[in-house]
Parts: C-alpha cells; sequence; structure tokens
C-alpha cells in the first residue's frame, strides 16, 4: 500500500472540505407558535445534494485511514440513492472506480446523477443489493463501503464539524441557543447516533435536547425501539425514499434516541406541499417526514405552555422526486389520499389543536427502560396521540 497516495487522498478531500461553507441553519417564525421558532438544517446546499454528503466523506476518511481504500482498487457500495451519488463524487476526487449496486426498478434519473459523477451503476433483479455488493467487491479486489454498518462509527460523533456540533454552532447567536427537540429521521440510523452522542457528550450545555427520531410506514426501526428488539424484519420497501429499512441495520443505535414517531407516508408526502408554500422550494420527502414530527413536537410544546426551539433537517432538494413524490400518478398507484393531512397541518399552522386523521405510533420517554432486549411487550406498549 502507498502511504504517499494515502496522504494525498486524505489531504484532497481535506481541501474539498475547506473549499465548502457550511449549511444554513433556516430560521422559521410561525405566528401560531409564538416562542417556537422551527429551525431547518438545509443539508441539500451540499455540492451533492444532500446530507449523505456528509457522510460519504466520513466513509472515506475511515477507509483511508483503515486502509481499506487504496490506490487503483475499486470502491463499491450498496446504494441507488443520495449515498452512491455523493460517494461517486468524492470516488471521482481521488481517481478511483466507483460501482453502485442497486435494484433494477431504480429509477434512470437516479442512475444519471451517479453517472454524472463517473459512477457505475450494477443492477441486480431481487432484494440481495448488499450481498452482491460484497461478492463484487471480493471479486474485483475492492472495498464494499457498507454504510449501514459504518456509518455510526465513521462520522467522529464528539465533534470535527459534524451535522450536531454545527447545528449547536450555528445556533450559539439565537436568543435561545439550547433546542427543547433534534428531530430526524433514520436511514442508516447514522446519523441520529452521531446526533444523540453529542447532545450527551456536550449535555454541560445541551441538558435540555431531547432527539426524536421519526420512522415511515415500511420500516422497523421504530417496533425496533418500541421492543428492543434488533431481529426484526419485513418485506416491504419504504416509499420515502433515503429513510425506513426492511431490517434493524447495525448503525441504528435506539440507546441514544429520547422518542419515535412512525409517520404514515400520506402525511409526509402532504408536508412537502406545507414545507413548499412556507419556504417557496420542494424538498425530498424525507423532509416532509421531519417535518411532521417536528409540528407534532411543536403543537405539543404549545400545549403545555412552553417554549424553546424545535429543530430538524432538510434532507435533500425535491427535484429528485418528481417521478415519485411529486407526482400525482405515482401518488394515486400507492393509494395515497394526502388531502386530509394537508388540512390538519394548514390548520394547525393558524393555531388549531392537533387532531390527524389516523393517530401516530409513538414511543418513549416513559419507555427509556424498553431498549433491552430483555423488556416485556407490556413495559413497552406504544403510546398512542
Amino acid at each position: 500500500m502507498s502511504r504517499a497516495w494515502t496522504h494525498d487522498a486524505i489531504a484532497r478531500i481535506e481541501a474539498d472540505f475547506r473549499r465548502s461553507a457550511d449549511t444554513h441553519l433556516i430560521r422559521l417564525d410561525l405566528p401560531a407558535f409564538p416562542g417556537i421558532p422551527l429551525y431547518l438544517k438545509d443539508e441539500s446546499v451540499h455540492p451533492t445534494g444532500s446530507l449523505k454528503h456528509r457522510l460519504a466523506r466520513s466513509l472515506f476518511l475511515y477507509g483511508l485511514c483503515n486502509g481499506w481504500i487504496r490506490e487503483d482498487r475499486p470502491v463499491i457500495e450498496a446504494s441507488s440513492g443520495s449515498t452512491a451519488v455523493s460517494e461517486a463524487y468524492f470516488a471521482r476526487l481521488l481517481g478511483l472506480r466507483f460501482i453502485a449496486v442497486m435494484p433494477e426498478s431504480t429509477s434512470r434519473e437516479k442512475m444519471a446523477r451517479i453517472a454524472f459523477y463517473g459512477g457505475e451503476c450494477h443492477t441486480v433483479p431481487g432484494p440481495g443489493v448488499a450481498s452482491e455488493a460484497r461478492r463484487l467487491a471480493a471479486a474485483l479486489g475492492g472495498h464494499f463501503m457498507d454504510q449501514f454498518t459504518y456509518a455510526e462509527r465513521a462520522t467522529d460523533w464528539r465533534g470535527n464539524n459534524n451535522i450536531a456540533e454545527s447545528l449547536y454552532h450555528q445556533l450559539g447567536a439565537e436568543p435561545d441557543p439550547c433546542p427543547r427537540w433534534l428531530v430526524v429521521s433514520a436511514g442508516t440510523g447514522g446519523t441520529a447516533a452521531t446526533i444523540g452522542r453529542y447532545i450527551r457528550y456536550a449535555a454541560c450545555r445541551n441538558e435540555c435536547t431531547r432527539l426524536c427520531v421519526v420512522d415511515p410506514e415500511h420500516s422497523v426501526f421504530f417496533d425496533a425501539f418500541r421492543t428492543g428488539r434488533r431481529d426484526l424484519r419485513i418485506d416491504a420497501a419504504s416509499r420515502i425514499e433515503g429513510i425506513g429499512r426492511p431490517i434493524v441495520e447495525p448503525s441504528f443505535v435506539p440507546e441514544v434516541i429520547d422518542r419515535m414517531i412512525r409517520v404514515p407516508d400520506a402525511a409526509s408526502l402532504a408536508a412537502l406541499r406545507t414545507i413548499e408554500r412556507l419556504l417557496g422550494r420542494r424538498c425530498g420527502g424525507s423532509t416532509g417526514t421531519n417535518f411532521v414530527g417536528a409540528l407534532r413536537l411543536m403543537t405539543e410544546l404549545r400545549e403545555r405552555g412552553e417554549r424553546g426551539p424545535v429543530v430538524t433537517l432538510i434532507c435533500d432538494g425535491g427535484e429528485r422526486y418528481l417521478d415519485t413524490c411529486y407526482n400525482p400518478d405515482w401518488i394515486a398507484a400507492h393509494g395515497l389520499d394526502l388531502a386530509p393531512w394537508q388540512a390538519l397541518f394548514e390548520r394547525v399552522l393558524l393555531g388549531a389543536p392537533w387532531s390527524p386523521p389516523v393517530a401516530l405510533d409513538e414511543a418513549g420517554d416513559a419507555l427509556a427502560a424498553c431498549h433491552s432486549p430483555l423488556s416485556s411487550e407490556a413495559r413497552c406498549s406504544t403510546l398512542i396521540r
């Protein structure tokens, strides 16, 4: 292995990082929520357009420093979405071949984004994307990045400009610099793990903050948090791209989460229409899921007469989802009715109480002891509101 090449590769990534400004933190003061500002950390402004830019940078640095990523060896990832786009960007920066293993059903638009940065798309007919990526890496003598295993450990959760440290630095000059809730969704679970650990690590400043993770319909993360089981599995794939998983991934760390909310997909997509009205721009589906959780918690604070910021993420822009989240035919084909949820959000933003068409599944607070696999179903019963 060429130590000189590794040092040069790390220097290139660090130089690229210094050329990039931090992402914006947008403040929304909604009249119906006096004293409860909503902050949106806009991760869509990264060079590759999503939150996954941070993860890809961390995974490359982690692989380089572990000696796994080497000169003239290809990098392989199991991803059809934003992670593959961002990893293709960094592979091109280092002059490395990059192959994204993905289902045959992946849209042409996403493949084109990966190809734009010089990446290759390797499709498989069934669900065994990760196993095929692992096989391909072995056959080519390359490195399987394996985002779902390494997302929670590749990022330095104690700081070094991770997303949590960036958030608190930007909030430092605000009237109330300590958010009551940080709301994120989980794909690998790595972002939630980083933020949850940082909240505890910097507890002397952030003792007022709790972490809420929102989960879409077709995902096992909520039930894993509620029951403490890591062996859960479902056959359905999440309709909210980038978040929700059919298995409990290694990077999902429930012990650092204070609360989880399961958000219906119709609510996530309806929220995108509300966000577009508030911001004048479109966002991706996971941002809609985040917004539903944030709005739920803001109404709860308001009902209790409490004040303080709520913070969530804009994960990526809506231009990647014109054929799904913003396509009426796709929405109808999945049997999703957005109208009742859109009406709810508009009422809540005018000061009405939280009265959703379908109650959200919620778990946390009193269920803090449920993270042990030995916890009983009785102790971990779901909270419905």
